[in-house]
């Protein structure tokens, strides 16, 4: 069974934008989105994909992701409860881990938070300078309550 272990943290911006690399345009959406059970649709890039995730107990959820042709993302992106969330995707190694920073965009503007993804809960890693508040317990941060509850509207 595929699961995620993730930890949440918003982003000091001044900091970020020092070493800010490249990053991969986002939209994505939700057909089921519910505290059991999220079906997730995203297109990264020119890649679609097809997710679909259980309940969160600590940072710990089971997750299944595959990857499904484009025009059918787009067309599923129009079954999804409004508005889409937006945001750019950012990727970088910071001590042999991956870290993933979404700065958002559409309602969810001014937005900045960073993904580190770990193999057990009590995984130890360094947070980055730019890395500030652990939000990984606040359900106000996850994608798919920012879609009812933007960003903009706190």
């Amino acid at each position: 069974m595929g699961q995620e272990i993730e930890r949440k943290f918003l982003v000091d911006e001044a900091l970020w934008r020092e070493v800010q690399p490249e990053g991969t345009e986002y939209r994505q959406g939700y057909i089921v989105n519910t505290k059991a059970k999220i079906v997730r649709v995203r297109i990264a890039g020119d890649q679609g994909y097809l997710t679909i995730k259980g309940a969160t107990q600590g940072a710990t959820r089971p997750e299944f992701e595959y990857k499904i042709p484009l025009d059918d993302a787009r067309r599923l992106l129009t079954l999804c409860e409004g508005p889409l969330i937006e945001k750019t995707r950012y990727k970088l190694e910071v001590d042999g881990l991956l870290w993933e920073v979404d700065e958002f965009s559409g309602d969810n503007e001014g937005l900045i938070m960073a993904e580190l993804e770990l193999d057990s809960e009590d995984q130890p890693y360094q947070k980055p300078a730019w890395a500030g508040q652990e939000v990984t317990d606040d359900a106000r941060y996850y994608n798919a309550n920012l879609v009812s509850n933007p960003f903009s509207r706190w």
